[in-house]
């Protein structure tokens, strides 16, 4: 077995049972492989997902881009104890997301640390072409009580 840099043994199914009733089930994210050190999810592009434009929302791409990276902190550290939560995020817009298709993020692992993550989420289109860039840096704090 390879190692990993989860705490525990994630797969998608206890992934998405953990993201019931949130943004991630009412803009259809779905979150379809764990890798040893990485994260990847999906999400269409429609009518829930768009801009006025008819192309995919940035403010959309930035909640997949965090959502993968938020998921994965929270799966590398001890979740009895601390919390993983956004501090920052940027996101480079390459090309549109056109409605009918479906992005791709994938959120690899740049920084673990003991106090903060940071992030790298390229999302892609069907054809494998870079639609948005995001970084994400996650604070890792004192669970709250």
């Amino acid at each position: 077995m390879s190692k990993t840099i989860w705490n525990g043994e994630p797969t998608t199914d206890i992934i998405m049972k953990m993201s019931g009733n949130t943004a991630v089930t009412h803009l259809g994210i779905e979150v379809t492989e764990v890798g040893p050190d990485y994260l990847v999810g999906t999400m269409a592009v429609n009518e829930k997902t768009i801009q006025p434009a008819g192309i995919l929302h940035g403010g959309v791409s930035c909640v997949l881009a965090e959502t993968l990276g938020s998921i994965a902190s929270n799966l590398c550290i001890d979740r009895e104890n601390e919390a993983a939560v956004g501090q920052s995020i940027t996101a480079n817009h390459i090309r549109p997301g056109l409605p009918g298709t479906t992005v791709t993020g994938k959120a690899q692992i740049v920084h673990k640390g003991k106090k903060s993550h940071i992030w790298e989420i390229k999302l892609t289109n069907e054809q494998g072409k870079l639609v948005c860039l995001s970084n994400l840096t996650m604070a890792i704090i004192p669970k709250p009580n």
